[in-house]
């Protein structure tokens, strides 16, 4: 929806279920925000796989799509961004609070 909000008059036609993983990973953020995520890390001949914070992360993943908004290439860049902002707001409807039961 955010990608026709912006691409109202658009002739192309847009397929795809890159939102809804956006909005997978929006919601991720919100569930572990203190989950490392095992990132191999190249320097020059060096190379490192290095655990890197979820939310640093997904951080650089988002301000990337922002930087692409415009560059066209068939992507449907709003509708990561969208679907992004869509998980992170949404997660706490789909996922309530639950009692935890002590298994002994």
């Amino acid at each position: 929806m955010v990608h026709i909000l912006f691409n109202f008059n658009s002739t192309v036609p847009v397929i795809g279920a890159s939102g809804a993983i956006a909005g997978i990973l929006g919601a991720y953020l919100i569930l572990f925000p203190h989950a490392k995520v095992m990132t191999f890390v190249f320097l020059i001949f060096i190379i490192r796989i290095v655990p890197i914070p979820a939310a640093f992360v997904l951080g650089i993943w988002f301000f990337g799509q922002l930087l692409n908004v415009g560059l066209g290439g068939g992507v449907a860049w709003f509708a990561h961004i969208g679907g992004f902002l869509l998980g992170i707001l949404l997660i706490k409807q789909f996922n309530p609070k639950r009692p935890r039961y002590i298994v002994s």
